[in-house]
């Protein structure tokens, strides 16, 4: 019998055949469409920690020409720590790496891959520094830099990084931590110094990859401050001075405080945008549900596909329920995003069951998705009997 692994990567190879042998990194993404490209995350601090020998970027790199796999997110930015040198970033990562006699981990990947054809994105963690109180962002800024709820608590005092009492008795917060707030000065400013040093330290890649960019999200979700129940994010006092600053204007909940806040996002993906290599595409993960993402998560990801500050997006379609994932991919390649618009699949929901995985890349792709990504690298990384068997003749 099959391992779960196998079962998803060859379903994931037959439904999206691959792009013309021999093409090289890097192209236009917004060309005529081709042949879906197929991708993996790859995290840096999973089970596997890819780019912490030169053994396993190796690895990585004959799975991923192996099982047809044309572009890799890679992250490099998380919680704060780098894995490139950094002096506004904890570079320590990237430091244990060469202390131990290593190359440079992105060069020497992105030369390998390219020698395959395949692309490699730096993917960056943009407002989120996870649970690290050490950020050296947080440092530099200053408490002011870490987001606030609208009943003026902040999220660096929240006990355990859990919703306070009493809200916490009907109310979940997705991906806890210690998330940024754009509208405070300084905060974009040094995102801009990380990711500066990061294309100076890696100038062959092919592309950056945001994530992180947007509001965190409370369940049950409420639609904007017009509304006098949930929980939602952005009232530190920095913020509310530049809302009143800007529009002449006392403060106060509404449309035109959702929309501030919703620029401050904009703004942070339009100066990173901006300073990336032309050879560079620029893409996002993003919330799949496009009107939740900009009136709740202040993401409009459609607005940055339209002013040209991202080549695509990779909509996060993560769900066990395969009716509600059909409408999301016919949905989301149907018109909202077109062919900018890549699927990707939460593939570790069904580690139990490997023929609710594979079903589920053939029904992404049944709309003819520009892309298809899977998370993550290290569910497969971890079965090599798997990727042995389907790299046999």
């Amino acid at each position: 019998m099959r391992s779960w692994a196998t079962l998803l990567v060859l379903l994931f190879l037959t439904a999206c055949p691959g792009a013309d042998e021999g093409a090289g990194p890097g192209p236009d993404a917004r060309a005529p469409k081709a042949s879906p490209r197929r991708a993996w995350w790859v995290l840096a601090e999973g089970s596997w920690r890819t780019l912490e020998s030169p053994r396993k970027i190796d690895r990585l790199v004959a799975d991923a020409e192996r099982l047809g796999v044309t572009d890799l997110f890679v992250q490099v930015y998380r919680g704060g720590r780098s894995w490139f040198p950094s002096e506004s970033a904890d570079p320590a990562p990237y430091r244990e790496i060469i202390e131990q006699g290593a190359p440079a981990p992105l060069p020497r990947l992105a030369e390998a891959a390219h020698a395959r054809g395949i692309r490699v994105h730096a993917w960056f963690n943009v407002l989120r520094v996870a649970k690290n109180r050490a950020a050296p962002l947080l440092a530099a800024v200053g408490p002011d830099a870490v987001l606030v709820d609208r009943e003026g608590r902040s999220l660096a005092d929240y006990p355990g990084f859990e919703i306070p009492l009493p809200d916490r008795l009907h109310l979940r917060m997705g991906s806890p931590g210690l998330w940024l707030d754009p509208a405070t000065p300084g905060v974009i400013e040094h995102l801009e110094s990380t990711l500066d040093e990061l294309v100076a330290a890696a100038p062959e890649l092919d592309g950056l990859h945001l994530d992180f960019i947007r509001h965190p999200l409370v369940l049950p979700i409420v639609p904007g401050s017009r509304f006098d129940v949930g929980l939602e994010f952005g009232y530190g006092e920095p913020g509310r001075a530049r809302f009143e600053q800007e529009t002449g204007r006392a403060f106060r909940r509404g449309e035109q405080w959702d929309a501030f806040r919703r620029e401050r996002v904009d703004e942070t993906v339009r100066r990173l945008s901006a300073r990336v290599p032309e050879h560079w595409t620029v893409s996002a993960a993003v919330l799949p549900w496009a009107e939740r993402a900009y009136l709740v998560a202040m993401q409009d990801w459609r607005g940055w596909l339209e002013e040209g500050w991202l080549d695509f997006v990779v909509a996060m379609a993560y769900t066990r329920d395969d009716r509600l994932l059909r409408y999301l991919s016919h949905g989301l390649t149907g018109g909202i995003g077109g062919d900018r618009v890549w699927l990707g699949l939460g593939s570790w929901l069904f580690v139990e069951r490997p023929e609710r995985a594979a079903a589920q890349v053939a029904i992404a792709s049944e709309a003819d998705p520009a892309g298809v990504a899977l998370f993550s690298y290290d569910a497969l990384a971890e079965r090599p009997e798997a990727l042995d068997e389907i790299a046999a003749p």
